[in-house]
């Protein structure tokens, strides 16, 4: 069984947040802070949990455009951007949206 790294703080609360408001039927959270630890912006910060890439499926989001559900995820994660999250880049789709990219493949 391969080993599986620990989620930093940052991770774990997105992690619980989103599995809290969402009930996702899938949640990935990948950790691109590494890509830009080199940006003008990330000067001086020492937090290894900055930007992120987060991919989440929730029948949640039935019924709301792209722009409300990221507002949804942005408003949820205020108190993890105000102690230093930076950068998230979602992928935001309902079970239907799924099954229906999939039967197109």
């Amino acid at each position: 069984m391969a080993s599986q790294q620990e989620d930093g703080p940052v991770t774990a609360s997105i992690r619980s947040t989103l599995t809290d408001l969402l009930d996702p039927k899938s949640l990935e959270i990948i950790n691109d802070s590494a890509k830009h630890a080199h940006h003008s912006a990330m000067r001086g910060v020492s937090s290894k949990e900055t930007h992120f890439r987060v991919n989440v499926v929730s029948e949640a989001f039935s019924g709301k455009s792209t722009m409300q559900r990221h507002r949804l995820i942005y408003g949820a994660l205020k108190k993890d951007f105000d102690e230093g999250l930076h950068a998230l880049s979602l992928n935001t789709k309902t079970p239907a949206e799924v099954a229906t990219l999939a039967a197109k493949e």
